[in-house]
């Protein structure tokens, strides 16, 4: 497996030997359309969400594509309010997830973050890594179960 480093300017092969030709051209080929499935697959997790809570405005999960291949946003409303916006950047290989969880009690917002790599498995397959943990998500549906938890129960993990 080998993985792209999200600091490029710094990093070179000779820090991260598994950093090679092949795997900027794997992103090239399917970075984007790994996104866009990514996009759907929460889509369709969201709404499953809803439909199973239907009438619960509280439980109105909603997300907002910015564009093809260029990330989107998950909202959920108050009053554990929720957003989660992920922005990918097919240069470095990586996705931003950021998470804005907005407090009842007057305190500040919380903000989480969580870095995704893109990956490739030795292979012509692209997986998504946990850039912390090293969890490798091998679908677009277990990224998106990851993803979403923390939205749909309103609590960071």
């Amino acid at each position: 497996m080998w993985t792209v480093c999200l600091r490029p300017i710094v990093c070179s092969e000779s820090c991260h030997p598994e950093l090679s030709q092949p795997a900027s051209e794997l992103v090239g080929r399917n970075g984007r359309r790994l996104i866009d499935e990514l996009r759907t697959t929460v889509t369709r997790d969201a709404e499953a969400f809803r439909e199973e809570f239907a009438g619960d405005r509280t439980r109105d999960v909603i997300v907002e594509a910015t564009a093809p291949g260029a990330g989107f946003v998950v909202r959920k409303p108050a009053p554990a309010a929720v957003s989660l916006t992920v922005t990918p950047n097919l240069e470095s290989a990586a996705m931003v997830c950021h998470y804005r969880f907005t407090l009842t009690n007057g305190l500040p917002p919380r903000e989480d973050r969580i870095d995704v790599l893109l990956v490739g498995d030795g292979g012509e397959t692209l997986q998504m890594k946990h850039h912390g943990t090293g969890q490798v998500f091998a679908t677009t549906d277990a990224l998106s179960e990851f993803l979403l938890v923390p939205v749909l129960t309103g609590r960071p993990r």
